[in-house]
């Protein structure tokens, strides 16, 4: 058997993807989570949206991503930066997803309790794709309360896929799920290299 260092097992510098439904706080989680300040492509949601696009539940958002948000975090304990995309959550943007998931390590599905079926999409593009992915559960100030294990029945996910409860406007929150995306891929990356 050969013995890898880290180094070699794991890449230093890691694309990441942040996707769910529309809504769901994917640019609020690149924000809390960004060294520098983030990329975004969000747009006023103009009249052009109704009838396209589902609002319901969205009360006062007055903005949507069109293109993708980015932003970088270095976690310095592992020496690995973190390039983070977030996808657009409606589904007229979906084909950026396809161009956004080129040289993807991990993704984070981020999901609401209120509209769960919302991130049944992006569950499935990474499922389809073989990309490595958890669920964060986003917890809205009035959304009804789930455990981990209510969630992953619901969306009928792996036993091995990690199922997390954040909140996505809170820095410490939202790096704690990166860190453990971070985690569940080295965990795949040294068994496949022994």
């Amino acid at each position: 058997m050969t013995a890898y260092s880290e180094s070699e097992v794991f890449p230093t510098q890691v694309k990441i993807l942040i996707a769910g439904g529309f809504g769901v706080g994917k640019t609020t989680f690149v924000g809390a989570t960004s060294e520098i300040e983030p990329l975004s492509t969000e747009e006023l949601i103009t009249a052009a949206s109704v009838g396209v696009d589902d609002l319901g539940g969205k009360d006062g958002k007055s903005t949507t991503t069109v293109a993708f948000d980015f932003g970088r975090i270095t976690i310095k304990r592992h020496n690995i930066v973190l390039y983070l995309f977030g996808t657009p959550g409606q589904e007229r943007f979906w084909f950026v997803w396809d161009e956004l998931s080129a040289g993807v390590l991990g993704a984070i599905v981020l999901a609401d309790t209120r509209r769960l079926h919302e991130c049944f999409a992006a569950v499935d593009f990474f499922e389809n794709r073989g990309i490595r992915f958890l669920v964060a559960v986003n917890e809205f100030d009035d959304a009804f309360r789930y455990d981990a294990e209510e969630v992953r029945a619901a969306l009928e996910l792996d036993p091995n896929v990690p199922v997390l409860l954040c909140d996505a406007r809170d820095a410490r929150s939202a790096t704690s799920v990166l860190r453990t995306l971070i985690q569940y891929l080295h965990s795949f990356a040294t068994a496949s290299s022994t």
